[in-house]
């Protein structure tokens, strides 16, 4: 399966935010929250993707098809470095989970970013945390190093990706 990652321009806002919904009404199940009176979960962020430096909102098609979105940010929670990034949120259609649609996703990402990354979970999404663990232990050949302390409710990790140091180049 081909995995591909498209800049969205701000053209294709309203697709992200229709596909906000889908991931934010799935993440309920660790949230907790409820729907507003007008049927919309909302996320605060979206217009800072086309706004703010440093923000890149990707969609991720699988075959050409539609399959979630990768959202890169600069505000770390852990990382103090001023170059750091994160992914802010990342989601992957059910559909395509357990293709390894979301691990060429997430590898692409990283190789568009070289630098300083965080990746971090809410503790409660133990599937998340199973997911990010095996990719970026994957990734660096377990050059990470888990960040989030007991009185946090997010873990994580943090490692540096150069460039030129893809999957394919470490053989």
């Amino acid at each position: 399966m081909e995995v591909t990652l498209h800049l969205m321009g701000a053209e294709e806002k309203p697709l992200l935010v229709r596909m906000m919904e889908l991931y934010l009404y799935e993440f309920t199940q660790f949230s907790g929250d409820d729907i507003s009176e007008h049927g919309f979960y909302g996320y605060d962020h979206i217009d800072d993707y086309w706004n703010e430096s440093g923000r890149f909102p990707y969609l991720i098609r699988a075959d050409g098809k539609i399959a979630g979105f990768a959202l890169v940010c600069p505000h770390c929670d852990f990382r103090t470095e001023k170059d750091a990034r994160c992914v802010g949120e990342f989601f992957v259609m059910l559909k395509y989970r357990r293709m390894g649609v979301g691990f060429d996703a997430a590898t692409a990402l990283f190789e568009r970013h070289p630098g300083k990354w965080e990746v971090c979970w809410w503790k409660s999404n133990v599937p998340a945390g199973k997911f990010w663990k095996k990719v970026v232990d994957r990734y660096t050949r377990g050059d990470c190093h888990p960040c989030g302390d007991e009185a946090s409710h997010q873990q994580g990790l943090v490692f540096d990706n150069h460039a030129g140091q893809s999957l394919k180049n470490r053989g």
